[in-house]
């Protein structure tokens, strides 16, 4: 039974993200070094942040870029934040009376102004913060707070969280709202992957407190789960492209689960409404896929996928809910030469076809 969670704090139960890519990139141009787009600084960036400094900025001392870092951070941390469902998950931690922590490389000052924002210090027992390698820190949290390795969890979202936990021999769950991706998670392989603290606090109810790693794998016997998806055109025959952590950060269109008693149109209505924000109008059915073991896909699944065009009904003022990162209106043209996931690729390239 899990009795103690220690969180990683950047990427986990805050976005400081943004803040963290533009610090970076002002110290990469003091160093007369060229810029990182976000995909690329999230594929590059890693713990301990020695190792990225020395891979690209080797020739400055260490003291003066961490000035670099911190003078340009205080300027923009004002748009560091809550991430979805961190709040619900501390107060859940409190209510079962689980005790917590906060392992973090985050600095003692970023961390007092960020909690008070915030306000989830009180929902901590005790930070560790300003920590350079987790892993060396690790063993001393469990002895000093007398922390039964096989009751404790390890919540981050980097490789060196799970590297971390590892090294404690505790438990390890990795979530995909911060820094690395997808495929770097797996490549760590922690004990499970989940989309948010949301879906982690459904399986720890579900499973009395247990982390059980085995429901996140495909279980014989389950049915398929259907679900819908929209190919959305604005009123200039360009289609909406939406990106998302659970889809390996590829491009795909919106969609969601089919509800019991639900009719699948409906519940294409109402999942483009909640994710996009745009009601939909002219909907024709294009195709159904079989979605199975998917790589792309952030977990196990086996998914039958109901595919339909629409057309946006009103303004195109899409307003992303917590599921989508990033989202573009494009041309037919331009959506195939995006790095889709293979069902939406597959839907485009039908509806290219019944076009010609």
């Amino acid at each position: 039974m899990i009795r103690n969670i220690i969180f990683d704090w950047s990427g986990t139960l805050v976005d400081d993200l943004p803040a963290v890519w533009q610090a970076t990139n002002y110290v990469l141009t003091q160093s007369e070094r060229p810029e990182m787009s976000l995909d690329q600084f999230r594929a590059e960036f890693c713990l301990p942040f020695t190792i990225f400094y020395d891979r690209h900025v080797p020739h400055i001392p260490l003291p003066q870029l961490e000035t670099w870092f911190h003078s340009r951070f205080r300027e923009v941390q004002g748009s560091v934040c809550a991430l979805p469902h961190a709040r619900d998950f501390l107060e859940f931690c409190r209510a079962r009376k689980l005790r917590t922590f906060l392992l973090s490389t985050v600095h003692r000052d970023h961390f007092a102004v960020q909690s008070a924002i915030t306000g989830f210090g009180p929902y901590l027992d005790k930070p560790y913060v300003n920590v350079w390698d987790k892993r060396e820190k690790i063993h001393e949290i469990l002895e000093e707070n007398a922390l039964a390795p096989d009751e404790t969890l390890f919540i981050g979202d980097m490789q060196h969280d799970i590297e971390t936990a590892r090294h404690g021999g505790i438990h390890s769950c990795a979530v995909l709202t911060g820094y690395n991706t997808l495929e770097q998670l797996r490549a760590a392989e922690p004990d499970l992957i989940v989309e948010h603290l949301a879906e982690l606090r459904g399986i720890l109810e579900k499973n009395g407190l247990h982390l059980k790693a085995e429901g996140r794998r495909f279980e014989e016997g389950r049915p398929p789960i259907v679900t819908v998806g929209g190919l959305i055109f604005d009123d200039k025959g360009q289609v909406l492209m939406v990106r998302t952590h659970k889809w390996s950060d590829l491009w795909g269109i919106p969609g969601g689960k089919v509800k019991w008693g639900e009719p699948s149109v409906e519940a294409l209505r109402r999942e483009l409404q909640e994710e996009t924000g745009l009601a939909v109008s002219d909907i024709e059915f294009v195709l159904v896929q079989d979605c199975i073991h998917s790589k792309e896909f952030y977990r196990d699944a086996h998914f039958v996928l109901l595919n339909y065009t629409c057309r946006c009904a009103g303004e195109p003022a899409v307003k992303l809910n917590d599921e989508a990162r990033e989202f573009r209106w494009v041309t037919m043209a331009q959506a195939l030469e995006l790095p889709l996931n293979q069902p939406t690729r597959t839907l485009l390239l039908a509806v290219a076809a019944s076009k010609h």
